[in-house]
């Protein structure tokens, strides 16, 4: 009888390792899908004077991966239509689809077909349309002063926000709260703001980290506006760390901080160099009317950057990407451009066809 069971749990231990193997086996009946992604900037053109430059289009735009010049996949200015302009052919698909190209890999143990890859262009106006804005709000012990007049601030700055998809508001102090989650209903968004309260420490990176994870899980255009009224007293996370993150995932940080936070200029510097890298800015108001400027105009911004993306092309770089946006031509190089300056590649899972896969993400050889 020992035998006997001994023999049925041998068996059952077969039958399970040829199942975890036959997952990926390729036949003539099983394709192994894998994401192609795409690469998504938001740009700001200004000109000497700060006023946005607008009318452009893509040819005036030169992107490069690593020096790898990038052809756009789709354009977009402020809130008009998304225009898709390259087409992926099984041939870019193959091209990124060898050992040195996590993200280019689409069908193995089949022909490429980029209407049935997830990231296909048939889908690239769900990757790219919308705006979805997170606001992250100081309620920690620095805020006691002035709380109120913030929450002013907020408050209209949500109300103003018409061309945004949907919006979300969270607070922090040593903790996050998420006081309403991401949403189209004013109302709501605005409860949360009135309801938040003030008090402890401040754990400014932790929370914001846990912000762009929360912004990353989400398709299209997205933006994170904080607003820090002191320093970081409590968080273990390196402002570092959210900044990668950050870039990695596409999402600008707008950095709107009082004069209590310029009292310490390491702060000051790091709000300054997050939101740099970011393709954000970081604004320091000295009171209320100061705030109120300094969210009308992440707005404007906000109406005005051009939204494109890029499939990339076979890069064996497997750690940090440069990305570098230009513009083409005798006449426009006298205006600045404000973006990313590069992400890094994130693992994601493979699939065999059945189940859907996210296209934010890139994958591990």
């Amino acid at each position: 009888m020992e035998k006997r069971t001994l023999s049925i749990a041998a068996l059952l231990v077969a039958i399970l390792s040829l199942s975890a193997f036959l997952i990926f086996a390729q036949d003539d009946n099983t394709r192994l899908h894998v994401v192609v992604n795409l690469v998504q900037l938001n740009v700001a053109v200004t000109d000497n004077k700060g006023n946005y430059v607008t009318n452009l289009h893509p040819s005036d735009f030169a992107v490069s991966e690593d020096g790898i010049p990038e052809s756009i996949a789709t354009f977009e200015e402020g809130n008009g239509p998304t225009t898709r302009l390259a087409e992926l052919t099984a041939d870019d698909v193959k091209q990124g689809s060898g050992p040195a190209s996590p993200q280019g890999r689409a069908h193995m143990g089949d022909s490429a077909s980029p209407s049935s890859s997830p990231d296909s262009p048939d889908s690239l106006s769900s990757a790219v349309a919308g705006a979805n804005v997170f606001i992250l709000f100081d309620t920690s012990n620095y805020m006691y002063r002035g709380f109120v007049f913030a929450q002013d601030a907020i408050a209209d700055f949500v109300r103003s926000l018409h061309t945004a998809d949907k919006v979300a508001f969270y607070s922090y102090s040593r903790d996050l709260y998420r006081a309403a989650a991401l949403t189209s209903d004013r109302t709501e968004l605005v409860r949360g703001v009135r309801t938040s309260v003030a008090g402890d420490d401040a754990a400014l990176y932790n929370c914001l980290l846990l912000t762009v994870q929360d912004a990353g899980q989400y398709p299209g255009r997205k933006v994170i506006v904080v607003f820090s009224n002191g320093p970081d007293n409590s968080s273990v996370v390196p402002p570092e760390d959210v900044a990668e993150l950050a870039q990695s995932t596409g999402i600008p940080i707008y950095m709107i901080s009082t004069r209590e936070a310029q009292l310490e200029p390491v702060s000051s510097a790091v709000f300054e160099r997050m939101s740099a890298a970011t393709g954000g800015k970081a604004y320091f108001a000295k009171n209320w009317r100061d705030e109120k400027k300094a969210f009308a105009s992440i707005r404007d911004d906000l109406a005005h950057l051009y939204s494109f993306s890029y499939y990339p092309k076979a890069n064996p770089n497997r750690g940090w990407r440069s990305i570098k946006v230009q513009l083409v031509g005798e006449r426009l190089k006298k205006y600045h451009i404000r973006t990313r300056n590069g992400y890094r590649p994130r693992p994601n899972r493979f699939s065999t066809g059945n189940e859907p896969t996210s296209s934010s993400q890139l994958i591990p050889n």
